[in-house]
């Protein structure tokens, strides 16, 4: 009876021309990375976030995914590289950003959502037409005699005129004819601050989409050109009904086109939207206070845990006897006040 490495060598001998391998698994891909600035986050992943792939970070709002995406943003620019920002609810902010040592020159800022506000009075202009004022042009003739049309004339047109005039507000009545009385049409009564509100939810809700329409064909553009060595996708201040509702495939789109220009992708949301397209996953929660004085406040509390991260470096390739250790998951540091100064 044959093994099952020799069946699994004879199969994959048939499939050659159609499935190369078709019985190996691919070899683990260990992608470079590329550091944060955050000392112990850059432990915890081994070096930093990956190169060539897509990286989401997930959290809450305060939860710290501004200051770790501008501190790996700060190190890219710091090497001499130029960076890219998609702002899809216009919250960035370049004072922030300068603050931690972010050259600015190196930073494409894409904002999105910006609508101008044109506030435009409806006035209503009546246009005159200006045959009804305006006298005709003299006729000469037996009625004219070259002063003018005859009355009759006149009087024949005068109705035609006035309906010009009016437009639809009067109804013109002819004479031995019936005025035609108007149906009286039911009026339904609804609130009209639910009418309101409603309107007002729904146009919050197209801005929100077309917010979303353009941060994401920015993304692609930038994605597909290349040159960029990180590109941020903020979708932090986009709520989880609206940012669920984005397909699938556009992320596993952007993790083939990160493949192949060599970019890093940081996804900022609230909720993991890339599911498995994402390389590395982590969860930002919420930060608390130091308590290191009662009266003045000296810095924040940050922990981030690990979600999902595909492929782990590891640290040799000797295979243990015994159980190994559990890895390491989450990280914690401080965000130190200005003010505190190192101690």
């Amino acid at each position: 009876m044959l093994s099952s490495n020799t069946i699994r060598v004879q199969v994959e001998a048939a499939l050659a021309a159609r499935i190369p391998s078709a019985l190996t698994p691919p070899p683990r891909i260990i992608r470079p990375t590329n550091p944060i600035g955050i000392t112990a986050l850059d432990d915890l992943l081994g070096g930093g976030f990956p190169v060539g792939a897509l990286t989401e970070l997930v959290g809450e709002e305060c939860s710290g995914r501004t200051s770790v995406a501008l501190s790996f943003l700060a190190s890219i620019a710091a090497s001499g590289r130029v960076c890219a920002w998609i702002d899809a609810a216009n919250t960035f902010n370049p004072t922030s950003a300068a603050s931690v040592g972010m050259d600015l020159k190196r930073l494409l800022w894409v904002r999105c959502g910006v609508h101008e506000r044109i506030e435009a009075q409806e006035t209503k202009q009546l246009s005159l037409p200006p045959e009804c004022f305006a006298p005709k042009a003299v006729t000469k003739g037996l009625h004219g005699g070259g002063h003018g049309t005859h009355p009759r004339s006149e009087s024949k047109g005068l109705s035609a005129a006035v309906d010009r005039f009016l437009g639809e507000e009067v109804i013109a009545a002819r004479c031995a004819e019936p005025i035609a009385r108007p149906r009286s049409i039911p009026q339904t009564f609804e609130s009209s601050l639910i009418s309101a509100a409603t309107a007002k939810r729904t146009h919050r809700r197209a801005r929100t989409y077309d917010a979303i329409e353009q941060a994401l064909r920015s993304a692609d553009l930038l994605i597909q050109t290349g040159g960029f060595s990180a590109i941020v996708l903020d979708l932090g201040g986009i709520a989880l009904e609206h940012a669920a509702r984005i397909e699938l495939s556009t992320w596993h789109r952007y993790r083939v086109a990160a493949e192949k220009t060599q970019s890093t992708i940081l996804l900022l949301s609230q909720y993991p939207c890339a599911k498995s397209s994402s390389e590395l996953q982590l969860r930002l929660h919420p930060m608390d206070d130091t308590d290191e004085e009662r009266t003045v406040f000296t810095g924040l509390n940050a922990r981030v845990e690990v979600l999902r991260q595909r492929f782990a470096p590891t640290p040799s390739n000797v295979i243990p006897m015994y159980k190994p250790p559990q890895r390491a998951t989450e990280a914690r540091w401080q965000q130190r006040a200005s003010w505190v100064g190192p101690r």
